[in-house]
């Protein structure tokens, strides 16, 4: 990773006009909370990364300092700022405990200026334990500042978001991921399907974009119908193909996440780090495999969705030909099983299970 830091620090961050010009305007005097909504690979969590920089490099650039606040950008850019905490859930949310040592993080003084900036992330996770929270993000401590991540602003969240300026991220749309990835070198057919089966989240597209497979596993799942024959040997088969095809797309973000990792070490020697950091770090990995994955089968669901509904389009064979009601009463109940399934996958289910079962439901074309 290139510790260069760019003249702005926004500059990395796409798709994020309406956004980042109200960060940009904030810096001019900063009040104690930031609650910034939008999906993942928004951009949410660089333009924390480059607003807490900002805040923490404000005092040396009043002062002239050039290098120093260089020191302070790059440090928040790296996650490795000592006045930088970065709060990323454990288990399944934000329990208690880490409530309460959010609390007392934000208690402690800072360590080299008269700043102090806690991101915390998956904030729509929060739960039961927001209003713990509520009164120390309401009234911080002089010279904190909260930044909030949620991809949502959830019912529960509100009395929170009541007390924040709130920040709204867009999802990019194909044309802007695309776009992005052909500006990062990428060549743009390849950017375009990767940013098609990205679903907006500009770092999945990063990770779709070096797997030549990609529009291979996309052909797969559009004419899987044809592949079916009503077979529950054949249904198995294929769920095994599709499996080890997941596993094979998921490859390029393990080396992704191996060079994190060793990015994590030589920052370790560089710079320390905070305890638990390598932990944490371990725990995101698998939040983001599991969450790459459950994607990667939405996105082929999408296609099957999309095959499904452009056979009913011709059930009724030329115009004027009645429609086949039976055949086009099966697809319907196809289209939804695919629906139910997609859906199903926020419970993180049994993957062969839930895709056997998909499979027999949709049966063969014809």
């Amino acid at each position: 990773m290139s510790d260069v830091v760019a003249a702005d620090p926004f500059a990395g961050i796409v798709g994020q006009t309406d956004a980042i010009a109200v960060l940009r305007a904030a810096l001019a005097v900063p009040v104690h909370a930031y609650l910034l909504v939008g999906p993942p690979g928004s951009g949410r969590r660089a333009a924390a990364r480059a607003f807490a920089g900002e805040l923490l490099a404000a005092d040396a650039v009043a002062a002239g300092d050039i290098d120093a606040a260089d020191r302070h950008r790059r440090l928040a850019r790296l996650e490795a700022h000592p006045d930088l905490e970065v709060v990323e859930r454990e288990g399944a949310s934000i329990d208690a405990e880490q409530a309460r040592s959010i609390v007392r993080s934000a208690m402690r003084s800072p360590m080299e200026g008269r700043r102090k900036v806690l991101i915390l992330t998956e904030f729509h996770l929060a739960g039961a334990v927001a209003p713990m929270l509520l009164k120390t993000i309401e009234e911080p401590p002089a010279g904190v500042v909260f930044v909030v991540l949620a991809d949502v602003l959830a019912p529960d969240l509100a009395t929170i978001a009541s007390r924040c300026v709130v920040v709204r991220f867009a999802p990019l749309t194909p044309a802007v991921v695309a776009a992005a990835l052909v500006a990062d070198g990428v060549d743009a057919a390849v950017a375009r399907v990767a940013a098609e089966a990205s679903a907006g989240d500009l770092g999945r597209a990063a990770v779709l974009a070096t797997d030549p497979a990609l529009a291979a596993r996309a052909d797969w799942w559009s004419s899987l119908p044809r592949r079916l024959d009503g077979t529950g040997h054949t249904v198995v088969a294929l769920v095994g193909d599709l499996l080890a095809a997941l596993d094979d797309a998921v490859a390029p973000l393990l080396a992704r996440q191996q060079a994190e990792l060793a990015d994590l070490a030589e920052r370790e020697q560089q710079y320390g780090l905070k305890a638990g950091s390598r932990r944490t770090v371990d725990a995101r990995h698998k939040r983001e495999v599991r969450r790459f994955r459950r994607d990667e089968l939405r996105f082929g669901l999408g296609l099957l969705a999309r095959t499904l509904r452009d056979e009913l389009t011709v059930l009724g064979g030329p115009a004027g030909a009645p429609v086949d009601a039976h055949r086009a009463r099966a697809r319907l109940a196809a289209i939804d099983a695919v629906h139910r399934t997609a859906v199903a996958l926020d419970r993180n289910p049994n993957e062969r299970l839930q895709l056997e079962r998909l499979l027999l439901a949709v049966g063969p074309t014809g």
